[in-house]
This record gives C-alpha cells, structure tokens and sequence, in this order.
C-alpha cells in the first residue's frame, strides 16, 4: 500500500467516525498534495461535509475538518493554535528564515504533520501548530540558529496577517471557472486545464476537477503557486457579448 492510499484511508476513517459518532474529526496538518487526495474519495465521503483551514485565509498547509453546524447542531472548533516567537534581544538577533525556525522545531523530534504554516514577518515569526503541541513548543523552543527565542500562544486574529485584497476587472466568454481562470493567470484554455488534471484548483475549500463549474458571487478559489481569489460577481458586458467580471486577489 502507498502512501497515496494510505492518506485515503486515514481520511476515510476520520469522515466514518465524524458521521457515526456525530462528532468533528480533525486530520493532521497536509500539504497542498496532500490535500488533493480528497479529490479522489469525495464519492466515499458524500455523506459528511468537511472544511480545509490552516489557521488564515492563505495557509498552504491544511487540517481538515469533518462535520458542519448544521447536522450536529452546533459550531466546530479547528484545534489549531497560534504562536509568536519573538527574540529575546532584537538587537542581536540573527536575520531567522523560515528553514531556520522549520529547521529548530525538527531538532525537538516534533512531527512534520503537527505543524502547519510558519510566517516570518521582520523579526518575528508566526507558527501555526495542532494545540497539543503549542505547551510542548512553548517550552522547549529556546533557541533558534544562534538567537534566543521566546515563545507565547497568542489569537488567530493577528493583525500583522490580515490579508490585502486587489480588485480586478476583466471580460471573459462565460462564469466557468476555466475559462477566468485563462483570463486571470494569462494563459491558454489547455494551460487552465491542466491545473484542474494536476489537482492544483480548490473552490470553496475543496480540490477540485470540474473546470465547467460556474461561479458564483462569493465564491473563493485558488490555484496553488498562482494565489487565491473572491470572485466578486459580474459589471456589464462587452459590444461582442463577453462579460465583464470582478475578482478580488488575496496579496
């Protein structure tokens, strides 16, 4: 058995037992491939809506959620906990990067799948982990290269992390997504499907293979290594019938 399998497995079970126990399940932190798996078992999994978050609005990797408000009557909450790691002398701290601090949280023996996103903003860095972990690391991550770190849990709302939204306006034949999609990255029609084939396009949370899906207003989609975006609905239509429509690029 592959990993590929594997993965499936480990998420079929989760959607089982969230939808025989009537309770949220949570999968680890996955990675954009990873998470294109659940693509291939959505079939299987019918029966239980799920969610992708990884603690902000653009995070690479993802914990997935099993259940929703509305079959089990009340909200979910994603274990994912947030924390800051400042150095303990500004002035003397090394320029950290990201592999530096990915680099630190390894040599403590911690899991890859524990962690979700780092983000290095000046001096000061964000760790998105599973809340199990966050007393451990808070603890134990002292020093990172050659720089003493502290460590504290802090909100998911973090200002420093608010994403910037651009506006865009632009014509196109139709709503389907591939067809925005080949306007919006400035590429062919066959260049748009392939992103679909490589599982590469989500569309409200969930990997998806359906290039002829037609969006609508509010709809959020994103192509990984390309952005994220809000489609915003449509503003009129050209002399040649094409319409004009609005999307709203996460930067």
């Amino acid at each position: 058995m592959n990993e590929n399998q594997i993965q499936k497995g480990r998420l079929t079970d989760l959607a089982k037992r969230a939808y025989q126990q009537n309770i949220y399940t949570y999968s680890s932190f996955l990675s954009a491939a990873e998470l294109a798996v659940l693509e291939d078992i959505q079939e299987e999994i019918a029966y239980i809506p799920y969610e992708c978050f990884g603690g902000y609005a653009l995070a690479e990797r993802q914990v997935i959620g099993f259940g929703s408000e509305e079959i089990f009557g009340y909200a979910g909450q994603f274990p994912i906990a947030v924390i800051r790691i400042t150095p303990l002398l500004e002035k003397f701290s090394d320029d950290l990067t990201h592999r530096d601090f990915l680099g630190a949280l390894m040599h403590l023996g911690i899991e890859r799948d524990t962690l979700g996103d780092i983000l290095v903003k000046e001096k000061t860095a964000y760790l998105f982990c599973l809340e199990k972990m966050s007393d451990y690391i808070c603890k134990e991550l002292t020093k990172v290269k050659h720089t003493n770190v502290k460590c504290e849990v802090t909100g998911l709302d973090i200002p420093a992390l608010q994403p910037t939204l651009a506006d865009e306006e632009f014509p196109v034949a139709s709503l389907r997504l591939d067809g925005v999609l080949a306007t919006l990255l400035k590429c062919s029609r066959k260049e748009a499907l392939s992103l679909f084939a490589d599982k590469r396009v989500t569309l409200n949370g969930h990997v998806t293979g359906r290039n002829s899906a037609v969006l609508k207003e509010g709809d959020v989609f994103s192509v990984r290594g390309h952005g994220k975006f809000i489609f915003a609905g449509t503003g009129g239509s050209t002399r040649k019938g094409k319409i004009y429509v609005k999307v709203r690029r996460y930067i």
